[in-house]
């Protein structure tokens, strides 16, 4: 959604608890997943659920650009047909990634393995974003890229004619290099060897399994060892693609902080590697339970029922990082309101998301009456014992995580909070404020 205008809301407390069930949009991750591996699949990929937020429907033009055809028949049913491995063609137009750094950085790897010439883009805040982390590794396939200044966007590769596979040690934890290394390896002949210090979410491995290919991962201690065999033979399969996780944080932590509220979040995706939020909210002491358990499309699967909770401050250790790194904005909200201290360690990776998303959040909690201090890479927020002051105005930096943080902030607060734009918050959770304002039976949200 860069380049609309900028789009104000308020928060304030709702008139009566949340309640009722709701299912938050498609897991992002696997549907910027679902529609890159239908493309490089042989046959038809069926996929239901898909986010249908502007960072995926990017991935979705890039993929027709590249030679796929996608198909839209409505209400999160889409339709790939692929091209096979080594089939995607030269685009005739740049590739305009928007705000997702996602797509960006595992379209980096898939570009890597084909012999074409691309140019990609995106908004502002994502042209602001390393690209080197995936860039310099994936040269050594004998891809090509060139960049601007600090390896930013926009940037051009030169996909190699005969790509070689990688045998690449991740320096720091980061889903998106590991696969787009995955990636790139796809159209590798051998063994492309990935290394991961502490293990990250495996949507990709997942997903290459579903569709085909051979993969193995060893583990050693906290690291992962991943190895692909290259040039398989990726086979359509149908992916039913679960609530996100990270949208579903949001209303959770408004259900756990509006007293009287008991909401049920259908069909949220439980992968062990991205359920760290609820496993440190558990900890703090909120009241969630996982009901129906079930696996989908090779992913863990429940409904949670999450009832208001009192809660506690608690030391997050740094390598649970990696499982909840989308959620640290929204568990400041929740230490906020928490009684006592809550360390939140290692989150250096925060500092090059969709804005230094540590800074922000720290920002957005100061604003609102909330100690909070951030000391090296750990953030510190010092607990109300019940809800935040309130009653500041947050400057979102085109992040739609620091602008959904903070209204859910004003949601539980003494007084309301405001935020400067929330237009992006439809990238990824499209509907998000109509949800909210249903749950509470109200205008919770509402337009400056």
């Amino acid at each position: 959604m860069h380049g609309s205008a900028p789009r104000p809301l308020i928060a304030r407390a709702p008139a009566r608890p949340l309640t009722g069930e709701a299912r938050v949009p498609g897991d992002k991750s696997i549907s910027h997943r679902a529609l890159m591996f239908g493309a490089l699949a042989v046959g038809t990929t069926d996929i239901t659920g898909l986010l249908e937020g502007e960072d995926v429907l990017r991935t979705a033009a890039a993929m027709r650009l590249l030679g796929a055809e996608v198909a839209d028949l409505g209400g999160g049913h889409w339709r790939v047909a692929g091209r096979g491995i080594g089939g995607l063609v030269e685009p005739e137009d740049v590739l305009d990634m928007g705000n997702s750094g996602t797509a960006a950085r595992l379209l980096c790897g898939l570009l890597a393995g084909h012999p074409i010439f691309a140019v990609m883009t995106g908004d502002a805040s994502l042209r602001k974003r390393p690209m080197k982390r995936v860039t310099e590794p994936l040269s050594a396939t004998g891809a090509r890229f060139a960049t601007r200044a600090g390896g930013r966007l926009p940037l051009a590769v030169e996909g190699a004619a005969d790509p070689l596979p990688l045998d690449y040690v991740v320096p720091v934890p980061s889903a998106q290099v590991k696969s787009a290394c995955l990636l790139a390896g796809l159209c590798a002949r051998g063994i492309t060897r990935v290394v991961e210090r502490e293990a990250t979410r495996d949507h990709t491995e997942n997903m290459l399994r579903h569709f085909g290919a051979t993969v193995q991962v060893a583990a050693e201690g906290h690291a992962r060892i991943i190895e692909l065999t290259g040039q398989p033979e990726l086979v359509a399969a149908p992916v039913v693609v679960p609530a996100d996780p990270s949208s579903a944080a949001f209303p959770a932590v408004a259900a756990l902080l509006v007293p009287g509220s008991e909401v049920v979040l259908c069909g949220v995706g439980m992968n062990p590697l991205r359920a760290g939020l609820f496993a440190t909210l558990m900890e703090m002491g909120a009241d969630i339970v996982r009901l129906e358990e079930r696996v989908e499309g090779g992913e863990p699967v429940a409904d949670l029922r999450i009832r208001a909770s009192s809660l506690r401050g608690v030391d997050v250790p740094a390598e649970r990082a990696p499982s909840m790194i989308d959620e640290y904005p929204i568990l400041a909200v929740a230490a906020a309101a928490a009684s006592g201290t809550t360390r939140m360690r290692g989150l250096q990776e925060l500092r090059v998301k969709e804005s230094d998303r540590l800074a922000a959040t720290a920002a957005a909690l100061e604003a609102n009456g909330v100690r909070v201090a951030i000391e090296g890479d750990d953030l510190v927020v010092e607990g109300a014992g019940g809800p935040p002051k309130g009653g500041g105005s947050v400057v979102t930096h085109m992040d739609h995580r620091i602008a959904m943080s903070a209204l859910v902030m004003g949601m539980a607060a003494r007084a309301s909070v405001a935020v400067d734009d929330a237009a992006f918050i439809e990238t990824s959770f499209p509907g998000f404020s109509e949800l909210m304002n249903r749950l509470a039976g109200g205008e919770a949200l509402a337009a400056l």
